[in-house]
């Protein structure tokens, strides 16, 4: 006798699928928004923030930055982390604008080094209209030798802005430093307000605009969540966004704030990265601080430039032999020739 077996039920395929990154923000980011990516698993979020940079940005990319203090302390404003501020004891004594011959000096051999854009920053509330003919001088040199221009000089009126467009600007830095909410307790002699009016002159000149923020100076969770909406939510965002850690100098009024715990430092580069794809997002102050593998975990995280030199204005950074071998390691590249035409466009 012959028995027939009956055909087993078919069984449903289950696919596995890896996890997509989130679907990019339609509009404005807000505050929740952002402190929900903020609060992801850290492997989620830096997978995330990875996939985005890989989608924007050539894979092992690092922008080399060096800034220089042309015109060092005496600032008439009390921002609670600089030691520049005039009426804060911190040692650092007020100068005058270096002479273009020094600055050239300091700027080729930035180059030498690999650096290809050239900050300079002057210790100003807002500069006067014979400063900014002194700094176009400056602006010209640099950018003589090839290399990107950036300035930090204070506020801006729109007539100054187009001045410093003249004579070759390429990058403005004017930082938000922190949410409009915490502000007030970091600094009371200029409005926020006053800040994004900078930002707009800079902008309405057609200079690119370098915009970022401190964390780690005693400000809550919800205010880091603040600062990357108001920046990715400028029209545009800024083309470089410099993420600084609060380096803590002994008699400005922050010296004693508790350091922001290295792994929230390092949701802040991919947050930023998530909600502002095509910038150049910069690990900037604060690495002397931080070692080898958070460092790693923020490049992992979508950092892709760095301040490049043993000094960030009056405070220290790691020196050049040590990024070198840093990025060697990581399997990154810092040496690479950048001109303003180079950079990834932003999208509008």
């Amino acid at each position: 006798m012959t028995t027939t077996l009956a055909p087993a039920a078919a069984q449903p395929v289950q696919l596995h699928r890896r996890p997509a990154a989130s679907v990019a923000q339609q509009g404005p980011w807000s505050v929740d928004a952002i402190q929900a990516l903020l609060d992801k698993p850290l492997m989620d979020l830096l997978f995330e923030a990875q996939t985005v940079h890989r989608q924007h940005w050539p894979a092992g990319d690092i922008e080399l930055a060096t800034l220089l203090s042309v015109k060092t302390g005496g600032c008439p404003e009390n921002c609670g982390y600089c030691p520049q501020a005039a009426e804060f004891d911190t040692g650092v004594k007020a100068e005058k604008l270096m002479e273009v011959e020094e600055v050239v000096r300091a700027a080729q051999a930035a180059k030498d080094a690999g650096a290809t854009r050239f900050c300079m920053g002057a210790a100003w509330r807002a500069p006067k209209d014979r400063d900014i003919e002194k700094v176009s001088a400056l602006i010209g040199a640099v950018k003589g030798l090839g290399l990107q221009t950036c300035a930090t000089l204070g506020m801006l009126e729109s007539h100054q802005a187009l001045a410093l467009k003249d004579a070759g600007l390429d990058y403005y830095n004017h930082n938000l430093d922190t949410a409009p909410e915490y502000y007030t307790d970091v600094v009371s002699t200029r409005a926020y307000q006053d800040r994004l009016d900078t930002l707009q002159h800079v902008r309405s000149a057609g200079i690119s605009v370098c915009c970022g923020g401190i964390v780690g100076m005693g400000e809550a969770p919800v205010h880091r969540a603040g600062l990357i909406a108001q920046l990715a939510n400028l029209q545009p965002y800024p083309e470089s966004v410099p993420i600084n850690s609060l380096v803590r100098v002994p008699g400005t009024p922050l010296a004693d704030s508790e350091p922001i715990e290295p792994f929230d430092f390092v949701r802040m580069i991919a947050v930023a990265r998530i909600t502002m794809p095509n910038a150049r997002v910069r690990l900037s102050a604060g690495r002397q601080q931080m070692g080898e593998a958070v460092q790693a975990l923020c490049f992992m995280a979508g950092a892709n430039s760095i301040f490049y030199g043993d000094k960030l204005l009056v405070t220290g950074n790691p020196d050049v032999d040590a990024d070198v071998q840093l990025l060697a390691k990581l399997g990154l590249n810092g040496h690479r020739t950048t001109t303003t035409d180079a950079e990834p466009s932003h999208p509008g």
